[in-house]
């Protein structure tokens, strides 16, 4: 007869953040623990709200699967004497299995112990398996409470573990499991009786918990929606504040309020940070974007007193907003411009001088990522929104709402009469702040932030500061992701070490140590590269293939060889060319000094041919490889591949006249390297 596994811990509240985290793995725990105890199950579903997470095993049979476990002894010689007597290692071996020394099997020279293993009754193996569960979660940041040692993200205060309707009983930190739960914090009384596990979501509800967290994300959307359409708006639904409330609340129901209309005329952003970062409040927006003078939040409980809700947020918004006036009123005081010389006052990091200093030094790596790149950007522009980049840094908003940068940057650059190009690439330089955020769309945006970045990377890594395992305070993988990231966007081919190598003089980091960070830069960067292209789904021979050790600098070329090299392997006609490829590519390793090609020395008629289509393969791969057009450069390959196979099964390479050995190991190495053009084909697994 199939159950329902139901197990909910009980906390007090846990960080909103850490909760889609702990439920993901919450799932893979448990379907990963009943499969290893053989267990069957149909299937797992996980449900979270701010201090309890649990899941509902559905499909639970009564009994465990029964198993047949094969154990290797010795060998035939070592098991049995000349007599065929069982030896003592035969002996010790059965009596460690639990068999008798007869039942021992013979097969392949060696004795085996074969035993079947019948299922036990699940409900016996439970509550090993829930204590497992909950020793084997880990978390961002765990806490010891009472006198235990035991870790939790928070105190646990109540067990439930209900096999249909029977308990089984386990025992955390002096909490015991049992068929008791709470609701509300303050809607429902005392605790809340779950019959059966079948019964859980609808108890819960009953008791003013929403337990579904996808059930509260609809409805909270749901009821923003219509709630801001009401007003007379749209809401302004960021997805990630949006999660993050929904792991706020149990019973979710949306209130609007109001602000004072004067707050309307400063720069949007700087009314919906404080309402989304700090308060968590979703803003109403007109039709055409324009902010109103109303917000929607969640309250955790029911309909009644929302007036009372609305009024105490109301009053909380507006010392933020009024903060954020006073702020945005004292910065306009003066002028970003003005503000270059506090930034001398500013560390950018030990040994490496200040702000000022590096936003001197991106003007230059700027001008040096125009150069390299040959984009045509104006310069005075290029180096004015350079040298202002880090100005906003000492603004009064800047410092409180810390998630303004840029934003206010670009607000004040506009408002000092600024270029528009120039307050568009202040902001722009921050871009991508986050995973999956958006990219700067101008070049001076690109080269602005690229060249911030460059010099973050490099700068950290002159201090011996190299992120190691998960290890990695200065963002300095973000950011090179976000280098990656622009310049694939941009189609911008960046000769990397060259433009490094200029960074690290401009950071005045001596000759002799330069040589050794190009090479531990280039490392961090083609790491990044290889994780970004597994995560595309690339296959890890096309990757090995691209990034081989003769593999350019240009990040951008590297993206879109894989893309070419991912898509040939899987024609019809690239098994053939790259088997040719890889023979080549083995007796290539037998060639020893120069390889050079003497026509002269040709003997058979297949070794000129391939000679004569390796120089027609190079010449009308030109133009392919100048536009890189990559896919065409291959398919032009697979004409060499009848070449190469006639070459192999009419000529000895190996000739006993050595200048004739040698002259044909060359002309491979030749078709090697031509083969290689995209990627190293004989790295690639058919």
């Amino acid at each position: 007869m199939e159950q329902k596994l139901l197990f909910e811990i009980g906390t007090e509240e846990i960080p909103a953040k850490f909760m889609p985290g702990i439920l993901e793995q919450l799932k893979g725990l448990a379907e990963k623990k009943l499969q290893e105890l053989r267990v069957p199950f149909a299937s797992v579903t996980v449900f979270g709200t701010p201090r309890r997470m649990t899941f509902i095993a559905e499909g639970v049979e009564e009994t465990q699967a029964s198993t047949v476990v094969e154990s290797k002894g010795p060998s035939l010689k070592i098991a049995f004497g000349p007599d065929g007597a069982p030896s003592k290692a035969a002996q010790g071996f059965a009596r460690g299995q639990g068999i008798a020394v007869e039942d021992l099997i013979v097969r392949d020279e060696y004795v085996y112990a074969v035993k079947k293993l019948t299922g036990q009754a699940v409900i016996d193996l439970l509550p090993a398996f829930l204590v497992d569960i909950v020793e084997s979660l880990s978390f961002p940041k765990n806490m010891r409470w009472a006198d235990h040692d035991f870790r939790f993200v928070r105190p646990i205060r109540w067990l439930v573990a209900l096999l249909d309707d029977k308990i089984i009983p386990i025992e955390i930190t002096g909490v015991k499991s049992g068929r008791n739960t709470l609701g509300h914090r303050f809607l429902s009384k005392g605790e809340v009786e779950i019959a059966s596990a079948g019964d859980y979501e609808k108890v819960l509800r009953d008791h003013f918990v929403i337990v579904n967290q996808n059930e509260r994300r609809s409805i909270i959307r749901q009821q923003v929606e219509e709630l801001a359409q009401k007003e007379g708006g749209i809401a302004e639904i960021d997805e990630d504040l949006l999660e993050e409330v929904v792991y706020l609340v149990e019973y979710p129901t949306a209130l609007c309020g109001h602000f004072d209309d004067k707050f309307l005329s400063l720069p949007k952003e700087t009314v919906i940070t404080p309402m989304r970062e700090h308060q968590r409040y979703f803003p109403v927006l007109t039709a055409d974007g324009k902010l109103l003078a109303k917000f929607i939040t969640v309250r955790n409980g029911n309909s009644e007193g929302l007036d009372i809700v609305a009024h105490g947020n109301e009053r909380v918004l507006r010392a933020r907003l009024s903060d954020a006036e006073f702020f945005f009123n004292e910065d306009r005081k003066i002028k970003l411009e003005e503000r270059l010389e506090k930034l001398k006052t500013v560390v950018f990091q030990e040994g490496l001088g200040n702000i000022y200093d590096k936003s001197v030094r991106l003007a230059d790596i700027a001008m040096t990522l125009k150069k390299n790149l040959n984009v045509k950007v104006d310069e005075d522009v290029l180096q004015r929104t350079a040298l202002l980049s880090k100005t906003d840094l000492v603004t009064g908003m800047v410092c409180e709402f810390t998630e303004l940068q840029g934003v206010m940057g670009r607000e004040y650059a506009l408002l000092d009469g600024e270029k528009p190009e120039v307050a568009q690439g202040i902001f722009e330089h921050y871009l991508p702040r986050f995973a999956g955020d958006e990219l700067p769309k101008t070049d001076i945006g690109r080269l602005v932030g690229i060249a911030d970045k460059l010099d973050n990377i490099a700068a950290t890594f002159s201090r011996g500061l190299i992120p190691t395992g998960s290890q990695d305070p200065y963002a300095l993988r973000r950011q090179a992701i976000g280098i990656i990231n622009i310049l694939v966007d941009g189609n911008y081919h960046l000769p990397l070490l060259k433009t490094m190598s200029a960074v690290l003089e401009l950071l005045n980091v001596p000759c002799a140590k330069s040589g050794e960070l190009l090479a531990q830069l280039q490392e961090f960067f083609v790491q990044r590269v290889k994780n970004m292209m597994s995560d595309q789904g690339i296959r890890y021979d096309v990757i090995d293939a691209v990034l081989n050790e003769k593999a350019n600098d240009d990040i951008v070329d590297l993206f879109v060889r894989a893309k070419a090299l991912a898509e040939y392997v899987e024609t019809p006609e690239a098994a053939e060319s790259i088997q040719a490829f890889t023979r080549v590519a083995n007796l290539c390793k037998k060639a020893e000094g120069e390889t050079i090609i003497r026509e002269n020395l040709f003997v058979e008629t297949a070794e000129k041919e391939l000679y004569e289509a390796i120089c027609r393969l190079q010449k009308e791969t030109i133009p392919a490889l100048v536009a890189y057009n990559y896919a065409e450069v291959l398919k032009l390959m697979n004409e060499v591949s009848a070449p190469v196979n006639k070459f192999f099964d009419t000529v000895m390479v190996m000739d006993k006249d050595e200048n004739v050995k040698n002259n044909r190991l060359a002309l491979l190495v030749q078709v090697k390297e031509t083969a290689s053009m995209v990627g190293d084909l004989s790295s690639i697994v058919l």
